[in-house]
């Protein structure tokens, strides 16, 4: 069975993680989206929120998992036994940057890290950007799946 997770923060999750979780499932038998815990970062949603947006918008999926971890996602791979990390790649620098995490986790590990290009019409697309957008009050929803509502 191949196995691959997609690992982030999610906050909040984006139409274009959405879109490189669903290609990706068209790659493995299952996806894990892993919401890394970093304590030294301060996030707009909550870990509970962050998963149950993922949760709701991936219900009817029976391939993709939802979990949360702590630590180096190398490690967290080799805990659950996946071979394969999950990437999307916007730009340029996202590669260069994705590259060199690439290059660490395979001597850290037997990991392989499988790039997906976004779509073009989500590529300008980032979660930076979506709290900008909501912390400005602006119309976040042309941005992000349904499941993610501000109260």
């Amino acid at each position: 069975m191949k196995r691959a997770i997609f690992p982030g923060s999610f906050d909040p999750i984006t139409l274009g993680h959405y879109d490189i979780i669903k290609r990706g499932v068209t790659l493995f038998d299952e996806v894990i989206v892993a919401i890394g815990i970093n304590a030294d970062k301060k996030y707009m949603f909550s870990l509970e929120e962050r998963k149950k947006f993922i949760e709701e918008t991936f219900a009817d999926e029976p391939k993709i998992k939802v979990v949360t971890y702590k630590g180096l996602t190398v490690d967290f791979c080799k805990e659950i036994n996946v071979e394969f990390i999950l990437r999307g790649l916007r730009n340029p620098a996202d590669f260069e940057f994705e590259k060199a995490i690439a290059h660490t986790n395979r001597d850290l590990a037997p990991i392989e890290t499988v790039f997906l290009l976004t779509s073009a019409d989500t590529s300008y697309i980032a979660s930076s950007i979506v709290r900008d957008v909501i912390r400005n009050n602006g119309d976040y929803t042309k941005l992000v799946p349904k499941s993610v509502r501000i109260k």
